[in-house]
């Protein structure tokens, strides 16, 4: 099975550049402006798009984006509209990768079938689904890659060696690492910790990695993109889309722009980390 995230990445490495992955909600502020600033993404430098699938219990997320996906849910955002986003996506993109990022009670509720099929025909290519650890893998993971998607695993700081092997089993597409431990959003990374961490998870697997949480500015996704295969940006973007907003929580006439302008500066940091290592 090969994936949009597959080709992407590949052509990326045969640049010897890192991705920059970003991170927003579906939904966020309302699904008309969410669908112009996904879409506005890769012409503002995106390589792959990570889609927030709103939920009432964000756990594993920090407070920019818990807030951004309350914003979705109060706006009437659902897994239904947020895949017919996706769908409406394609229409004018058939290239840039695009992976669902959420919880697994909405899919579940969903029915995972029924879900799976919509999600593949609507173009997405792959699934992060953060509550759901690998002895669960038959309730999501392996129908998911029959289905044709992709399913990206997280590492973490405290993945130890006894544990990666069934963190990386089924995992495809790419490793994301939790380059920090926590909630999204937190302290910012050390490079050189990455670094380390990226060299031990690739001992282990052939797949790229891709580093997040606390990926704030283009230093910081410069530093990262030196160290590793990608580099995940979610809390910065969708704390944009906030400071964006009206005193009523709407959006502005400049918003799709704010955000594009933050993805423009990430990626000029990324891709002169690129030319810097390669040279």
């Amino acid at each position: 099975m090969t994936t949009r995230i597959d080709t992407r990445l590949a052509e990326l490495a045969r640049q010897n550049r890192a991705a920059l992955v970003t991170f927003v909600m579906a939904g966020d502020p309302d699904l008309a402006t969410s669908l112009e600033i996904v879409k506005a993404l890769p012409g503002a430098g995106a390589d792959l798009i990570e889609l927030g699938m709103p939920f009432t219990d964000p756990m594993a997320d920090g407070p920019a984006i818990q807030a951004a996906g309350l914003r979705a849910l109060k706006a009437g955002m659902t897994l239904a509209k947020t895949l017919a986003l996706v769908a409406d996506f394609r229409k004018s993109d058939p290239a840039t990768p695009l992976v669902l990022m959420g919880y697994y009670n909405p899919i579940y509720v969903h029915g995972v079938a029924r879900f799976l099929a919509e999600a593949k025909a609507a173009g997405v290519d792959g699934l992060i689904v953060v509550d759901l650890p690998p002895e669960e893998d038959s309730e999501l993971c392996l129908p998911a890659l029959a289905a044709g998607l992709a399913f990206i695993r997280l590492a973490t700081p405290t993945t130890d060696a006894a544990r990666l092997p069934a963190v990386l089993a089924n995992t495809s597409g790419f490793v994301y690492y939790v380059s920090i431990t926590g909630i999204t959003g937190a302290a910012a990374p050390e490079a050189a910790q990455v670094a380390s961490a990226v060299a031990r998870l690739k001992q282990h697997t052939d797949l790229p990695v891709a580093v997040g949480f606390g990926v704030k500015n283009a230093a910081s996704a410069a530093a990262l993109a030196c160290v590793a295969d990608g580099v995940v940006v979610g809390s910065a973007l969708v704390d944009a889309v906030r400071m964006s907003l009206d005193a009523a929580g709407k959006a502005m006439p400049e918003t799709v722009a704010v955000v594009a302008d933050l993805v423009g500066v990430l990626a000029s940091g990324i891709r002169s980390a690129s030319r810097a290592a390669a040279e």
